[in-house]
């Protein structure tokens, strides 16, 4: 009977142990690089083939000693050195951290006995150096804070090809190695060590660790080792742990049988010194409650610490700049013990680039029709082809030999650009869509087709550098490219240009080239050119001082041609100023009588702006007008300064339509216009501060709220929205069409109640009966309307199209443009629009899964639809829009009413 009932109870313990080793497989992704078979090890961990991660590479098999026999291990080396080598890993749970393992093999497959040497990165982060010439396998571990739903992984050549064996994923316990992390996600952790003390046993890991971690048995160390005889996991308490240690692990420990110190030296195979977070385990199993001091390095970092019997504890502790670690347990009282530790080295994430760069990019390179092999981030780890950066901000594009034929509306977003190289890219007509480039220094539109030179170039105020060679370029040099004070060299060779060249151009630093035009001269008209044709258009006009022959001739002609140009000199200056005195006293009571009519709109001098923002201190965003920064007015109440780049004359125009808008809107749904300074060449507008900060950032930011956004309160934020879009269109008799709706144009206040912002880019409607306005295209990647786009033809439809693309972010919880899934998802209306219309609401955004009515969902879906025709003509009004937002609104508030989950 005892028998039996033993075998039941070994039959219970098998049971419990398998359903154990099945029920944390739940995230665990284990792929066998260059296998083709699925198959489960002897831990019952199911491995895959790793074809559906990674695109580029070959396969092959190497022979991997185990024992005394040998096996066939697959491995996938990527000998292409053209293309990128990465992996893309999806992450199940972004709100946990993950242990990354890799493992590298090559023992010769190549026969060719040269063992690579390769760099591995992790998203933007490259964490390590393999060196197979070293060690011959080669395993990294590292602790990811899994903040994004597909994670790169990518290897770059230093010497030979690189190649990889398996490589595993495994989510780890919610808020372990906080010590490490606290609320950054700007870093990682790198494995140096994982001992499981005391233990000499060989390693240990799933099951037994349900994270599959691996700890290393303690046998390169001598000193006396305890195995407990009790269960740990029924007798301790080890709640306060949140790294959920093993029991295993915690039932030895590597304690001194003597009064003396217990000594880790733990060598850090590192160049430089780094950081260092180390997490020490301690379990009570002995008799007694040692106490004693931890020490790291020599420095007491935890005095008087004790281990209580029956209980267990951590301490962790970050260390900075080593190049070598110590850790020392000194006796206090009894015999100090440790059950296991972990050493990580701490290491950065570079900052990403801004998502608005990112999307602008991928449009760019399917506008060229070509795979450029831009994926992930610009910057970081490295470069993409035909990129340069400063720090996460791309700085440099240089794309020539392409097949452009315009410059679209997607090149304004590249905000941080110095340089920007487009020869020889077809481009025709007129130059366009790059005036808000305020950092732009080098442009080079040479060997196009450009006929005009637009508008644009005068907002360049730091341009330095601009090359329109062998262009089509007709006409005259306008006047305002004379006000680019920073211009060093302008190169209009090979054009069809004639006509004075500007005087304001006349300038010691500035170095023009003006060979191969018709007619173009500071000094000669065309007249005067035809009537003599021996007199030549100046190939290179380079204005610097000039020495002169020391010879009595040339002083006598020195001086006559002073005279003669000294006379030329004050009659121009006289012209000169009469005329710029003229334009002031023309200007100037324009300004006057617009500024009368603002009296709803207080006027700000720039001392008082500067005093308000604290000398411009906090930044906090920043457009293609200008930079925004939070400042405080005298009564206390916060405000939000918006300060324009530019100072030209096509500036300032834009500045007075601006004001002139906002001072005539007011309305409880758009961002209420405070004051403006117009002084100085200063152009700054003073808005309302909303302390909720964008759409964009609640859904997408570092520190996302995206949970607080339940159905209802995006619905409430999409009703605010359109009510205020609607009071543009309709509410009013000036007909503005906004041009740049997007997520992050809607603000939010303390209660959520959402308003539009940023009328830079609007356009009055000035004729009551016009159907349209045709204007330069300007609007944001992903959001604009395609018809637009196309003819150039603004109508309120438009803004109608930029909505509906806000409302499938509402839905789905995703930007409009991204390149992480199939390529067939990467447009957000191209993917979701099919699902929705189909009611299938499986493309919901999770976070709102289960808690939403099924009624008031589609008709937000259906609209939203709607309002992303292609056709404007199928599109609804503003007024259609919002007439159905909120009836699904008020169908999900009666939902939740009736549900009692109203809060």
């Amino acid at each position: 009977m005892e028998h039996h009932n033993f075998k039941w109870f070994k039959w219970f313990l098998f049971s419990a142990f398998f359903r154990l080793a099945l029920s944390y497989q739940d995230g665990f992704l284990s792929l066998t690089c260059g296998g083709t078979t699925n198959y489960v090890d002897s831990s019952n961990i199911p491995w895959t083939p790793d074809t559906n991660y990674v695109s580029t590479g070959n396969i092959t098999t190497v022979t991997f000693p185990e024992g005394t026999s040998s096996t066939q291990l697959p491995v996938r080396f990527f000998p292409d050195s053209s293309k990128r080598k990465c992996y893309r890993l999806p992450i199940q749970n972004t709100s946990s951290l993950v242990l990354i393992r890799t493992k590298f093999v090559y023992k010769n497959y190549d026969g060719l006995k040269t063992q690579p040497i390769f760099s591995i990165s992790i998203g933007t982060a490259t964490v390590t150096t393999i060196n197979l010439t070293s060690f011959d396998p080669w395993i990294e571990e590292f602790v990811w804070p899994a903040n994004k739903e597909v994670l790169p992984l990518c290897f770059h050549s230093i010497v030979g090809v690189p190649v990889i064996s398996s490589l595993e994923l495994r989510p780890l316990p919610e808020g372990a190695y906080g010590g490490a992390f606290g609320d950054s996600v700007g870093m990682l952790l790198r494995k140096s060590y994982r001992i499981n003390c005391g233990y000499s046993d060989g390693s240990l890991r799933y099951p037994l660790d349900e994270y599959d971690r691996i700890w290393d048995a303690d046998e390169d160390f001598s000193p006396y080792h305890v195995s407990s005889s009790f269960d740990i996991q029924s007798n301790f308490n080890i709640s306060n742990i949140k790294e959920n240690p093993p029991t295993p692990v915690l039932q030895t420990a590597r304690v001194l049988a003597r009064q003396n110190n217990l000594i880790y030296k733990l060598p850090l195979n590192n160049n430089n010194r780094g950081d260092y977070y180390i997490v020490l385990y301690f379990a009570g199993i002995l008799p007694v409650s040692p106490t004693f001091d931890v020490l790291i390095n020599g420095e007491v970092v935890q005095s008087n610490y004790t281990v209580s019997r029956w209980e267990a504890d951590m301490l962790y502790f970050n260390v900075k700049r080593i190049d070598q670690l110590n850790i020392t347990l000194k006796t206090i009282k009894y015999y100090p013990l440790v059950n296991a530790l972990e050493v990580y080295e701490i290491l950065d994430i570079p900052l990403e680039s801004s998502s608005t760069t990112v999307s602008a990019l991928q449009v760019i390179q399917d506008s060229t029709g070509l795979d450029l092999g831009w994926q992930d981030d610009p910057c970081s780890p490295i470069p993409w082809e035909h990129i340069d950066c400063e720090g996460n901000l791309v700085t440099s594009l240089k794309l020539f030999d392409v097949n452009l034929r315009t410059i679209s509306p997607t090149f304004g977003d590249l905000l941080d650009l110095k340089t920007l190289d487009l020869h020889n890219t077809s481009l025709a007509g007129e130059i366009q869509n790059l005036g808000g480039l305020l950092h732009l220094e080098k442009l080079n539109l040479s060997f196009n087709k450009i006929t005009s030179f637009g508008s644009d170039l005068e907002d360049l105020i730091n341009i330095q550098v601009l090359d329109l060679q062998n262009n089509s370029l007709q006409g005259t040099v306008p006047e305002s490219l004379g006000e680019l004070n920073d211009l060093h060299l302008l190169n209009l060779e090979n054009n069809k240009l004639q006509g004075p060249l500007p005087q304001t151009l006349n300038r010691e630093n500035l170095q023009i080239r003006a060979s191969g035009n018709q007619c173009l001269s500071f000094t000669l008209t065309c007249t005067e050119l035809s009537r003599n044709p021996s007199l030549q258009v100046p190939q290179v006009t380079i204005f610097t001082p000039k020495k002169h022959k020391n010879s009595h001739i040339a002083i006598l002609l020195g001086a006559l041609g002073a005279t003669v140009i000294t006379l030329f000199v004050i009659t121009f200056s006289i012209l000169l100023y009469t005329k710029r005195n003229k334009s002031k006293n023309t200007y100037k009571p324009r300004s006057e009588m617009d500024m009368s009519a603002w009296n709803s709109a207080k006027i700000f001098t720039y001392k008082e702006i500067k005093t308000t923002t604290n000398n411009f201190k906090e930044p906090i965003g920043r457009g293609s007008f200008g930079c925004v920064y939070v400042g405080k007015l005298r009564d206390g109440k916060l405000v939000a300064v918006k300060v324009r780049f530019d100072k030209t004359q096509m500036g300032a125009d834009s500045f007075i339509n601006e004001v002139s808008l906002l001072s005539q809107i007011r309305h409880q749904n758009l961002v209420t216009m405070e004051g403006f300074c117009c002084e100085s060449k200063q152009q700054i507008l003073v808005y309302e501060y909303l302390s909720g900060g964008s759409l964009a950032d609640n859904l997408y930011g570092a520190k996302s709220k995206k949970l607080t956004l339940s159905w209802v309160r995006r619905l409430k934020i999409a009703v605010d929205a359109a009510k205020g879009l609607d009071y543009l269109h309709n509410g009013n008799d000036l007909r503005i069409i906004h041009r740049d709706v997007k997520s992050s144009n809607i603000l939010l206040d303390k209660d959520m109640n959402a308003k539009v912002c940023d009328f830079g880019l609007s356009k009055q409607v000035t004729q009551p009966d016009a159907s349209h306005v045709t204007t330069i295209v300007k609007g944001t990647a992903g959001y604009l309307d395609p018809e637009y786009y196309i003819s150039q033809q603004l109508t309120e439809k438009s803004d109608v199209y930029s909505f509906g693309v806000v409302l499938l972010e509402l839905i789905c919880g995703r930007e409009p443009l991204t390149h992480s899934g199939s390529p067939d998802s990467f447009n957000l209306v191209l993917w979701a629009k099919p699902y929705l219309q189909a009611n299938a609401f499986e493309i919901v955004d999770d976070n709102i899964k289960g808690t939403f009515d099924a009624e008031s969902m589609r008709r937000a879906s259906l609209i939203a639809c709607r309002s992303v025709e292609r056709d404007a003509l199928r599109r609804p009004t503003i007024s259609q829009v919002l007439a159905e937002l909120k009836e699904a609104y008020s169908i999900q508030l009666a939902y939740l009413a009736s549900s009692d989950l109203v809060n």
